[in-house]
């Protein structure tokens, strides 16, 4: 049993030393901060994309970081998802993304504040959120990767066409579809749509000459 001394020393030191590890913890969580929220990367154009995520009341639909609505995909990874074709895509014309199936608005972005939204995606993905969202369990997607696929296939094609059982459903499947299609057809296909069949519903995508290289070959290779 303490004497009325020593419960007051035992209060007046046990208060001390939470004190001095709760400003000790402190002082370092503030030390990490600059690296964990990869500050180094915080550049006029993040500035501007934070600007416009924000004036542009993105978190209606979106989430970031935990935060936000869930009508619409959660966006913290999206660079690692999706890249940057795909993004600046989307940010352009959402309808011919997924015509008929968006619900996205088109916001009329111009070049410059598409390169500052997707700047901002950027830098948020890098930041470390401790594990934060946890990695999806692919084998219950229906946008899992597709074995071999070039990267531009799973961030780009997998949004609407599906290849054995994995993707969208906008899109015709592309199983088998090197044997219904020549490299030559897929290649010009690739290029632009619109060229090759006037009212193509696909749109014209942002894709380099490799690319539509990488992509013809891929799906060349997809026979029944």
């Amino acid at each position: 049993m303490l004497s009325k001394s020593g419960a007051k020393a035992f209060f007046l030191v046990g208060t001390a030393l939470c004190g001095g590890a709760f400003i000790l913890l402190t002082l370092d969580t503030i030390k990490r901060v600059p690296a964990q929220t990869n500050a180094i990367e915080i550049t006029e154009s993040v500035k501007r994309g934070k600007h416009l995520w924000d004036t542009s009341n993105c978190m209606g639909c979106h989430t970031l970081m935990g935060e936000g609505a869930y009508y619409a995909p959660e966006l913290t990874k999206v660079v690692e998802r999706r890249g940057e074709a795909f993004i600046k895509s989307m940010l352009k014309d959402p309808e011919k993304m997924f015509p008929g199936e968006r619900k996205m608005q088109n916001y009329h972005f111009t070049d410059e504040q598409i390169a500052d939204l997707y700047a901002f995606l950027q830098w948020i993905g890098k930041v470390d959120l401790n594990g934060f969202p946890p990695k999806p369990d692919l084998a219950a997607q229906s946008s899992a990767p597709v074995a071999g696929a070039p990267a531009v296939f799973t961030q780009m094609c997998t949004a609407c066409h599906s290849l054995k059982g994995s993707g969208g459903n906008v899109g015709p499947a592309l199983d088998g579809v090197g044997s219904r299609r020549t490299a030559e057809f897929i290649a010009a296909w690739l290029k632009d749509p619109a060229a090759v069949k006037a009212d193509a519903k696909m749109a014209k995508m942002p894709l380099s000459e490799s690319d539509i290289s990488e992509l013809t070959l891929f799906l060349a290779e997809q026979k029944n």
